[in-house]
């Protein structure tokens, strides 16, 4: 299930200013998100930086974003933060009213270290005019040091704890991820990076289930959740291919991607010649890294890569991590 944030305005470095204003912005997204995903189920929230701007009409975001999907049959959910404003609330509390489908509270780690989670929770749930049963607890770890996972999986257990609604909850989910910010400081190359927001989950599996229900996983794929624009005018990103496997990402890195495009034939055939590639069945991504790898489709750009890295890395969690977890086929 998707969590979806309608993100950021994109700044304009030639002109100097956003690229859109809000409701340019924000407009397409209820169109975009029924042809892509149609009427199944995912979480939307608004990043912070917008939230509170006002729709040409006057309307806030969630408002006019959930009014549109409402008249396509979307079967999307409200996302708040805890910490979210009173107008946010006010407007979360509107959606969640007319669609019946409950919300997403999303916690961070600090919100998790604050003596009155409890509270604040409880407070939130009830400005929201919701249950427990109507709502999914959304644990965003973000980007931490996982390391070591007993101790941080003991620490997060021992916060969850003091959560009185803990066990009522319709979902309980841990996003996190170990993708690092910047891949600069990566030399070029084939290397590899370990997944440890997979592998605390295997032990955050165990220890939250004791004393609690089963928590669902979640990760940002192979992006870190703080995008940063950049100027491209003086910053040349390297080609890279970023593919997971089992508990590691392996990634071939050269220069500058528009500098020689054509050294993503190389990476394709880098990663196809490690034995741990998965097949051209395996997914649309896959598929696109073979037939890079024997030449014959083109390098593409930048963006379609990580279209291939993300397509790939979804379908290995779902069909071999999470297929697998703790015995389950």
């Amino acid at each position: 299930m998707p969590f979806i944030t309608i993100p950021a305005i994109e700044f304009d470095f030639e002109a100097g200013k956003q690229k859109k204003t809000v409701h340019e912005h924000v407009e397409p997204f209820a169109r975009r998100y029924s042809q892509k995903w149609g009427q199944r189920p995912a979480w939307i929230g608004v990043n912070e930086s917008i939230v509170q701007l006002p729709m040409n009409n006057g309307s806030d975001i969630f408002a006019h974003v959930f009014a549109e999907l409402r008249t396509l049959g979307s079967q999307a959910i409200p996302e708040i933060p805890i910490g979210a404003s009173q107008n946010t609330i006010a407007s979360v509390a509107s959606v969640v009213r007319k669609d019946r489908r409950g919300v997403g509270i999303t916690v961070q780690l600090e919100d998790l270290m604050r003596s009155n989670l409890d509270s604040r929770f409880q407070g939130l749930m009830h400005a929201l005019g919701v249950q427990p049963s109507q709502t999914d607890l959304i644990l965003n770890l973000g980007a931490p040091n996982f390391q070591p996972y007993e101790q941080f999986s003991s620490l997060l257990v021992a916060r969850l704890c003091e959560l009185q609604s803990l066990n009522l909850h319709r979902n309980l989910v841990l996003i996190g991820t170990a993708i690092p910010e910047t891949f600069a400081s990566i030399a070029k190359g084939t290397g590899e990076l370990v997944r440890h927001d997979w592998l605390f989950f295997q032990v955050a599996f165990d220890a939250v289930r004791s004393v609690s229900r089963r928590p669902n996983y979640g990760d940002y794929t192979i992006v870190h959740p703080n995008f940063r624009a950049i100027d491209m005018r003086v910053i040349k990103p390297a080609g890279k291919l970023v593919y997971t496997t089992r508990n590691r990402w392996l990634v071939c890195k050269g220069g500058a991607f528009r500098d020689y495009p054509m050294q993503m034939h190389d990476h394709c055939a880098a990663i196809v010649s490690t034995g741990m590639f998965k097949g051209p069945a395996f997914s649309n991504g896959d598929e696109y890294i073979a037939k890079c790898a024997a030449r014959q489709v083109g390098p593409s750009n930048q963006t379609r890569w990580k279209n291939v890295a993300i397509n790939h890395h979804i379908t290995h969690v779902v069909r071999d991590d999470l297929a697998t977890l703790n015995g389950m086929s």
